[in-house]
């Protein structure tokens, strides 16, 4: 869908922002009946927060925003496949679907390493879209660990 790269763009732009900072550039939009309801960026380094993934930000400001928990009217978009905690946040949060860009070979928690969005044993599926500027969004990410790992050998 068009609208999947307009809103895909918005997390490639939160994604850019955490690098700017520092931190490993993933971004996150929740979108609610075509519009944009909240937007976040990885930001575990600086808050020193283990679950300070971009879709969880994303997600809680959404909630807060809604005035609810449950976000079923809502679309997440996020420039990497989620971790299991944040696939499992979604099915919490009774998403209706999630977009994402990159596959993570290492913890993708919606396709890649476990299908948590279509596991018939969890009270709660929701649909998902993979690949969405896939290629924009892994460029990203190897050129923030190119440029870390370039850092680390002038040191």
């Amino acid at each position: 869908m068009e609208s999947d790269e307009v809103y895909m763009r918005m997390a490639l732009d939160e994604a850019a922002k955490a690098a700017a900072l520092g931190e490993v550039p993933i971004g996150a939009v929740v979108v609610r009946d075509g519009a944009v309801v909240a937007a976040a960026f990885n930001r575990r380094e600086l808050d020193c927060d283990p679950a300070a993934h971009a879709e969880l930000l994303a997600i809680r400001e959404a909630s807060r925003r809604l005035r609810r928990w449950r976000l079923t009217d809502c679309t997440v978009y996020v420039t990497l496949e989620p971790c299991p905690m944040c696939a499992g946040l979604m099915h919490q949060a009774r998403v209706a679907r999630c977009v994402y860009a990159a596959p993570d070979p290492k913890a993708g928690a919606l396709g890649t390493l476990y299908d948590l969005h279509d596991d018939v044993r969890l009270n709660h599926r929701f649909e998902v879209t993979r690949g969405v500027l896939a290629d924009e969004s892994a460029e990203t990410l190897r050129r923030f660990f190119r440029e870390l790992r370039g850092k680390g050998d002038e040191e």
